[in-house]
C-alpha cells in the first residue's frame, strides 16, 4: 500500500480509500446484507487501508453506523472522511449535521469534513466559516469540498480557509477535471480524491457493450439519453467509451493485471491525485481493489492509457458533471 498526506496536513492516508456508499445497498447497488459490509469494512482495514470515506446522505446515516461499527475500536489506526449536504450549510444546521454524524460513527472527531456539492443560495465563506470554528473546537482535523469546480473553488479559497482536498469524478473513462479543474486544484495544493474510478463497474471489463449495461448504471452521459434513467439529453459517447475499454483490457494484459486495478493504478500515478476512493460491497471485492496500489505501470503504458482514452475525453469535454449537460459544477 501506498501512503500519502492530506494536502498540505500531516493526515496520512492510504492511497486507495475505501468508498462507503455502496456498503448501503439499495439505490443502483442492489440489495446488501450488512454482514458483507461489515466485512468488506474489515478486509480492508486489515490489507492497509487506512482512510474510509462517506456522507451523511448515503443512506441516511447508516454507511456512518456502519464504519463505526465495524471499526470503532481501531478508530487511533484510520482517517475517516465525511461530507455534509448542501440542504444543511447553514450554521446552526451544519453545526447539527456535523454532530449527528459523530453520533453515527462513534467517535469525537472526523479526520476530513467536506461540503458534498455547492450551495450557491449560501455562501460559501459563511458555510467554511462554520467549518474553521468546528475545527478549532477539535471537532474535525481538516476542512475538503467535492464537487468544486474552478468558480466555486475561487470563491472558496478566497474565504481564506484552508482546503485540503476536492473530491470529483475522475477516471480513465471521465477525464474532464484535467481540462480546468485538476490545474486549479494543483495551483493551491487542493489534494484530488478520485470518485467513480472505474465507472461503476465498466472499467472491470464486465460488461461487453452498452446493451449489456443495466439502465441504473446507464444514466451518465457516456450513454445515449435514449436511455430511460438518463437526464442530459445528449447524444452519449458509447461508440468512444467501449474502444477505450478495449485498449484498457489490452493494456491490463500486457501489464498481467485485472483492469480495475490497472485503472486504478494508472489514476494514482496522475499529478494532483490524492487517493481513489474504491468501494467493495463483501471481504473479496475490498481485498482485490487493495491490489491496485502495487501496479507500477510504465511511462509508456501510462502515455498508452492516456492517448487510448482522449477521444472519449474529447467527447464529453470539460463537463465534471457525468449526468448534466447543464453542469452543477462550475
Amino acid at each position: 500500500m501506498q501512503y500519502r498526506f492530506l494536502g498540505n496536513t500531516d493526515i496520512e492516508v492510504s492511497a486507495v480509500a475505501f468508498g462507503c456508499w455502496a456498503i448501503v445497498g439499495g439505490f443502483n447497488w442492489g440489495e446488501q446484507d450488512e454482514r458483507d459490509s461489515l466485512a468488506a469494512l474489515r478486509a480492508a482495514h486489515d490489507e492497509g487501508v487506512t482512510f474510509f470515506d462517506t456522507a451523511e446522505m448515503y443512506g441516511d446515516g447508516y454507511s456512518e453506523q456502519l464504519v463505526g461499527k465495524a471499526l470503532g475500536d481501531v478508530r487511533d489506526q484510520i482517517v475517516i472522511a465525511s461530507k455534509v449536504s448542501p440542504a444543511n450549510f447553514a450554521p446552526d444546521d451544519l453545526r447539527t449535521a456535523c454532530e449527528r454524524s459523530l453520533r453515527n460513527l462513534g467517535t469525537d472527531y472526523l479526520d476530513l469534513y467536506q461540503l458534498h456539492w455547492p450551495n450557491r443560495d449560501i455562501p460559501v465563506a459563511e458555510t467554511l466559516g462554520v467549518m474553521a470554528e468546528l475545527k478549532a473546537e477539535g471537532k474535525i482535523r481538516s476542512i475538503g469540498v467535492s464537487n468544486f469546480g474552478p468558480a466555486d473553488l475561487a470563491e472558496a479559497v478566497a474565504a481564506g480557509v484552508p482546503l485540503v482536498t476536492d473530491q470529483l469524478a475522475y477516471s480513465l473513462l471521465f477525464r474532464a477535471i484535467e481540462f480546468d479543474i485538476l490545474p486549479v486544484c494543483e495551483e493551491h495544493s487542493i489534494g484530488v480524491l478520485c470518485y467513480s474510478p472505474m465507472l461503476q463497474g465498466l472499467l472491470t471489463g464486465k460488461f461487453a457493450t452498452a446493451d449489456n449495461v443495466p439502465d441504473d448504471r446507464a444514466r451518465t452521459r457516456h450513454f445515449s439519453t435514449d436511455r430511460p434513467d438518463a437526464r442530459h439529453g445528449e447524444a452519449g459517447a458509447e461508440v468512444e467509451m467501449f474502444a477505450a475499454i478495449a485498449q484498457v483490457r489490452r493494456a491490463a494484459e500486457l501489464v498481467g493485471a485485472p483492469m480495475a486495478n490497472v485503472a486504478l493504478a494508472w489514476l494514482l500515478a496522475q499529478e494532483g491525485v490524492t487517493a481513489v476512493l474504491a468501494g467493495g460491497r463483501n471481504a473479496d471485492q475490498a481485498r482485490a481493489n487493495v491490489a491496485a496500489a502495487d501496479v507500477d505501470l510504465s511511462p509508456d503504458i501510462l502515455a498508452d492509457l492516456a492517448a487510448a482514452t482522449d477521444p472519449l475525453k474529447q467527447a464529453l469535454g470539460p463537463n465534471a458533471d457525468m449526468w448534466q449537460s447543464e453542469s452543477r459544477i462550475r
